[in-house]
């Protein structure tokens, strides 16, 4: 019934793609939002094969920079707040002009003791040139991490491939944090 998923922590998947972490998410007892600005996204996630209670999924076809309004406030669509912001590999993707305040509705979003999860990437990153990449130094992003402890913090610069296979130069922040 309706205490149930009251009892249950939400989690919000920015980027969700064809849904890996909102499968884990909803296999561990979460309810997830899962938002995507390509409908394929949304069409993969909900064809997946084997997703696990899917009845606590709410899939959003939306760029997650017009989240703010929706992240912040009253909450999660008229949820209670998020337990838990997801972000694998999406946050780069955010137009630079919008991610002040995409991360400023992400951290007013979690409340004391909910948690951020996800990466950024840094400014020695191959497509740190690319002018619709948001790329972060490290002093940036710890300045972002201010409002949290961070649990989790992995600073890592290699040679490997994209998802498609290309060669590229990664630098990337892997982050778990706590809301202070």
């Amino acid at each position: 019934g309706s205490s149930d998923a009251a009892a249950r922590p939400l989690a919000i998947d920015l980027g969700c793609g064809e849904g890996r972490d909102t499968a884990e998410l909803l296999s561990r007892g979460w309810e997830v939002v899962a938002v995507d600005g390509h409908p394929l996204a949304a069409e993969l996630l909900s064809n997946r094969a084997n997703l696990p209670n899917p009845e606590r999924l709410s899939v959003v076809v939306a760029a997650f920079e017009s989240m703010g309004e929706s992240m912040s406030g009253a909450g999660v669509f008229g949820r209670s707040p998020p337990r838990l912001v997801n972000a694998s590999y999406a946050l780069p993707f955010c137009d630079p002009a919008s991610f002040d305040a995409v991360w400023r509705s992400i951290v007013l979003a979690i409340p004391r003791s909910g948690r951020f999860a996800g990466q950024l990437f840094g400014d020695r990153d191959e497509w740190a040139t690319l002018a619709d990449r948001s790329h972060q130094t490290r002093s940036r992003v710890e300045r972002l991490l201010e409002a949290f402890e961070v649990e989790h913090f992995e600073e890592e610069e290699r040679d490997g491939v994209d998802a498609t296979d290309h060669p590229k130069h990664w630098h990337v922040f892997h982050v778990v944090a706590r809301k202070r």
